[in-house]
């Protein structure tokens, strides 16, 4: 899943990227409201987690600012500021869950999951799609009961198509949700693809031509 970081603390920044990378996340980090403004507005996400002392705004503002336009990102704030009635006031403007610093990075990345998974209508951690199952807790993929190897883009790209079964994803989008701000190659999608209906089957991933990929739900 791809993750918005908006926080203005470099050096703890670089800290989440790095571990929530090695948890499987593709996070995307910005440092100043209106840079985050910019970024919903015009790309994709599965999720945000939002300091709230930005050098150019508020980040309860600029939660509030998401809302009011319809914007239903799940998102977590992060913050310093243990005041309960900043709590109450960023909950109540819309945030999903709130964390105090310090912090563990195991516990930000399972409130991730759980505001992900509450969106999608999800009761666990399972994500099952006909003879797929995959674990977002342990990223343990299975396919017919049996374990699939999966690079960290393979799994990133399998996780999306996944929770977007039954829709069709464009190739900007899955580079996106896969590789948000990174550089990525002009055939790396078709590849990933490729490698995947070899791990489980050809008819997993179907191509809807001129569109995109779309999962779909085989026995």
């Amino acid at each position: 899943m791809r993750i918005l970081l908006v926080e203005d603390n470099d050096l703890l920044a670089q800290g989440i990227c790095l571990s929530l990378g090695k948890l499987g996340m593709q996070v995307d980090h910005l440092s100043t409201y209106q840079q985050a403004v910019n970024a919903v507005h015009n790309e994709t996400f599965s999720a945000i987690v939002l300091d709230l002392g930005l050098p150019d705004g508020n980040g309860v503002d600029l939660l509030k600012h998401w809302r009011q336009q319809g914007l239903s990102i799940p998102t977590i704030v992060l913050t310093a500021n243990t005041d309960f009635d900043t709590k109450l006031d960023c909950l109540d403007m819309g945030a999903d869950d709130y964390l105090s610093k310090p912090f563990d990075i195991r516990e930000l990345a399972a409130r991730i999951r759980a505001i992900v998974r509450r969106q999608h209508g999800r009761d666990n951690n399972v994500l099952n799609v006909g003879a797929l199952d995959i674990n977002l807790s342990t990223r343990e993929v299975l396919f017919r009961g049996l374990s699939v190897a999966l690079s960290r883009r393979e799994y990133q790209l399998l996780h999306e198509l996944a929770q977007s079964c039954g829709r069709v994803l464009t190739r900007q989008q899955l580079e996106q949700l896969t590789y948000g701000w990174e550089e990525v190659g002009s055939n790396s999608i078709e590849v990933h693809i490729h490698h995947l209906r070899k791990k489980t089957a050809n008819e997993l991933i179907k191509t809807v031509r001129g569109i995109g990929y779309t999962l779909m739900e085989i026995e």
